[in-house]
This record gives C-alpha cells, sequence and structure tokens, in this order.
C-alpha cells in the first residue's frame, strides 16, 4: 500500500467522539475514501476541515490531526 502517513486530507464525515468520520486522501492518482477517528480523544473535527493522517491501521482506517493552515 502507498504509504498515508503525513498526508493532507479533507474531512468529509464529520469525526469526533463516538462516530466514525471519513476523509479524503489523494493516493495513486485518485482520491481514496478513509474511515476516520481523531487523534487526540474527544476532539471534534468539522465537515471540510484540512488534516493530517498521523497513524494508518490496515485495512482503511486513518487517526489524523487538524492541519495548521
Amino acid at each position: 500500500m502507498t504509504r498515508v502517513v503525513g498526508r493532507q486530507g479533507r474531512v468529509t464525515g464529520k469525526i469526533g467522539p463516538g462516530l466514525v468520520g471519513e476523509v479524503m486522501v489523494a493516493i495513486r492518482g485518485g482520491v481514496e475514501a478513509f474511515y476516520a477517528y481523531p487523534s487526540v480523544p474527544d476532539e471534534e473535527i468539522p465537515v471540510g476541515s484540512i488534516v493530517i493522517v498521523v497513524e494508518f491501521s490496515p485495512p482503511r482506517t486513518l487517526y489524523v490531526a487538524r492541519a495548521v493552515v
């Protein structure tokens, strides 16, 4: 699998406590959807936010942090 840790993505499904969010990440010449959880417990990340992938858990789960823009 192509490396995803360190890549940026855009939140397409709200990320937060008790929620399984969704992030779109540009990979292999396209864009793929991944399930996403916050890397900081209890953090909420709204749809449209830019995030950085902190950890990848195969096959389709990411832990993300807000990108500093």
